[in-house]
């Protein structure tokens, strides 16, 4: 021992020293039966009920005493656990941890130097002189003394006991990667090398039913240590050759009783693979290896047979070969943690179901009158899932384009469900003819109806204080109409580089019944051709360290400095890239608009009164107006009956004053005549003898789609043409 501190010393290091003194004899570290160690390991009993044997030589108390500048200035490690592990004087105590553990662990001995507090009890491996890894449980103690700085107290783990802290350690995450790689870092006790390989389909997160030999695809998920391999080497997202699979898959499976396979050595390795290329994939390096296959098996229910989820392989020198009892540990680890791999496949699942839907949902291209892109960011995996905002945009009758974004409150397959049903049904009803504020009337009470005690409750989830903002830009006019739910205000750009966020009074959200109960207000903007409008969800603006005003300017400035001539998907990308967080606390949905209009010689509109000559002068100003745009004769003539049909119903049906207009948009001819009737135009079958609703059945069979939209005077019935 390097101590020679007094008897009367207190430090931490020469308790510890102390300590060791009682129960090492003098004749040699092999026969050292600890009374401390027992005491240790009856503390650190696993609740299980699985007994520790008193005095088990695999658990050691050992000692490293560091100064502020983290070199070993006294070390106790004779203990037989920690042979080949060197800690002299002036060593960094970062030379005995592996490279990648370095930062975390200077970290917290920085930190016990600093606050004097001690860190208790964190598993941790350390690094031998010949390269191999021996997990201990380390304390930090501040030093007593002013010549030191921290006592490390370091007790190699039990097999055992490691047992139950990599099962914690490997339950504590959801994301697949993440658990494989825990388990691989655990495995890593029993060996040099370990790699976890899971079948494809744990990867995508389907329900793993067929059995092994009918398998062969395999991906590896994760391997430790990490460092450079050599070229061929599988190393984490690689799938193994399909020779490979086969034979592991058939290896680890005799009949139904899944069980480990150990290889001894190398040759026999080689002898097994055959191919010297499965070998360079397999064998990691030219050194002599040996290895233990442990198969990753889920219990089957109900008298079914286990099911192979993956492989674990733990390769190591072969002058340590496997025993019978590290084996049995081996497969108990595995097994112990088969059900968290099953768990992170289950939520790799749900987690790819409400990202497809989501992604479903996001807008495709916009037409010859706007541009749309669009960008969405979930959270990572382990944040519950994917979150519940969703933006859409979609055309609507008169060559308008609705924008549509919302915030569903909640993660997962909850929030995903009533994301997929708002949405929807805002499509529904704007397609319809409803205003933007009658479908946030018609959501607020689907939110409500959502959240009653017989469907929302039951799933232990609510959909209320659901925001949502719905925008609909005329091109004709050049007017966006926007009604809001509780959602941040869209930011509208103007073709002179000016940017604002468009002054809408706030309202509560959906379903907020607590609330006093508003209409939802609608309010219209001018955009002129070159305008870019930005819809978004909080996520992209809120930082709890700057108020939400600072962050929406943030925006607003960022989405002016778009050129009109950017390309629109990648300004979106430059967009979120710049504002949004590097590590996401909600999802970041960002929609931008770019509107074009229509030009003025493309659209034409009369106001006609409602007289028995009103037909006859719309077919006259059609006629004339067709000829100048040069649209062919048999698209001519089929407007010309249409609108006179539809003029002949308004005025026959409706009071006040006719208004025609036409818009011609790429291929298609659209139509309108609106009036100040309330009445809902329905296509009926007609009798031979009847001699009402002709007129419909004349404009559903001219036209490729036709419909009905609402205005605050009235109506306008629609129809659009190919031309």
């Amino acid at each position: 021992m390097d101590s020679t501190s007094s008897p009367s010393s207190s430090s931490p290091f020469d308790l510890v020293s102390r300590a060791l003194g009682e129960y090492i004899p003098h004749s040699g570290p092999a026969a050292a039966v600890s009374a401390a160690a027992a005491q240790s390991e009856s503390a650190a009993q696993p609740p299980s009920g699985t007994s520790l044997v008193a005095g088990d030589p695999e658990q050691i108390l050992g000692a490293v005493n560091l100064d502020r500048d983290l070199r070993v200035t006294r070390s106790n490690l004779e203990a037989p656990a920690f042979a080949g592990m060197t800690a002299e004087p002036g060593r960094l105590f970062a030379d005995l941890l592996p490279s990648g553990d370095v930062p975390t662990v200077t970290r917290r001995l920085r930190q016990v130097l600093e606050t004097g507090e001690a860190h208790v009890a964190r598993v941790q491996r350390l690094r031998r002189d010949d390269g191999t890894e021996l997990v201990v449980s380390m304390s930090i103690l501040p030093a007593a003394g002013p010549q030191d700085a921290l006592t490390v107290s370091l007790i190699a783990m039990a097999k055992r006991l490691h047992l139950y802290a990599s099962e914690t350690a490997i339950g504590t995450s959801l994301d697949i990667g993440e658990t494989a790689q825990s388990l691989a870092q655990s495995l890593m006790a029993w060996g040099d090398v370990a790699a976890v390989d899971l079948d494809y389909a744990v990867w995508t997160g389907e329900a793993v039913t067929e059995q092994a030999q009918q398998r062969i695809r395999l991906r590896r998920a994760a391997l430790v240590p990490d460092r450079a391999w050599p070229d061929g080497y599988l190393t984490p997202g690689d799938n193994l050759p399909g020779e490979a699979s086969r034979l592991l898959s058939l290896a680890v499976r005799r009949g139904d009783v899944a069980q480990a396979v150990v290889i001894p050595d190398r040759g026999t390795i080689e002898r097994v693979l055959r191919d010297p290329r499965l070998v360079r994939a397999l064998v990691p390096g030219d050194r002599p290896a040996s290895v233990a296959c442990i198969p990753l098996v889920l219990e089957g229910l109900d008298g079914e047979p286990p099911v192979v989820l993956g492989m674990a392989e733990v390769w190591r020198r072969p002058d340590r070969p496997f025993q019978d009892g590290e084996l049995l540990d081996l497969q108990e680890l595995v097994a112990r943690t088969a059900h968290h791999v099953d768990l992170a496949r289950q939520h790799q699942r749900e987690h790819a179901q409400v990202l497809a839907l989501q992604r479903r949902l996001l807008p495709r291209a916009g037409g010859d009158t706007i541009e749309v892109a669009s960008v969405y960011q979930p959270t990572t995996p382990d944040s519950a899932g994917v979150g519940g905002d969703w933006v859409n945009s979609f055309p609507l009758p008169g060559g308008r384009t609705a924008l549509v974004v919302g915030d569903v409150v909640g993660h997962g397959l909850g929030a995903a469900a009533a994301m997929g049903q708002l949405s929807m049904e805002a499509r529904a009803l704007l397609s319809a003819g409803l205003g933007p504020e009658e479908v946030l009337e018609h959501l607020d009470e689907t939110v409500t109806i959502l959240d009653d005690t017989d469907s929302g409750l039951a799933a232990g989830y609510s959909a209320l204080g659901s925001t949502c903002c719905i925008a609909v830009y005329d091109p004709v006019s050049h007017q966006v109409v926007v009604s809001s739910a509780g959602h941040l205000p869209p930011i509208l750009v103007l073709p002179d580089g000016t940017g604002r966020p468009l002054s809408i009074p706030a309202h509560p959200g959906l379903g907020a019944e607590f609330a006093l109960r508003e209409p939802f207000d609608v309010h219209s903007f001018d955009a002129p051709p070159g305008s870019l409008l930005a819809l978004y969800t909080d996520g992209l603006v809120e930082d709890p360290a700057v108020p939400i005003d600072e962050g929406i300017g943030r925006l607003a400035a960022a989405v002016s400095r778009v050129h009109p001539w950017d390309d629109l998907p990648q300004a979106a990308r430059g967009v979120v890239a710049d504002l949004a967080p590097e590590s996401l606390r909600d999802d970041v949905t960002l929609l931008l608009a770019r509107m074009a209009g229509c030009r003025r010689r493309d659209t034409a509109a009369w106001r006609l009164p409602a007289r028995d000559d009103a037909a006859v002068r719309a077919r006259a100003l059609t006629a004339g107006l067709l000829e100048q745009w040069g649209t062919r004769d048999d698209t001519r003539y089929t407007a010309m009956l249409l609108v006179s049909e539809l003029v002949t119903n308004a005025v026959r049906f409706a009071t006040g004053p006719v208004t025609v207009r036409l818009i011609r948009a790429g291929h298609s001819l659209l139509c309108e005549v609106g009036d100040t009737g309330n009445g809902r135009p329905r296509l009926g079958r007609v009798g031979l003898l009847d001699d009402r609703g002709r007129g419909l059945q004349v404009v559903h069979r001219l036209t490729t789609r036709w419909g009905v939209r609402w205005t605050d005077t009235g109506k306008v019935v629609w129809a659009e043409l190919a031309r």
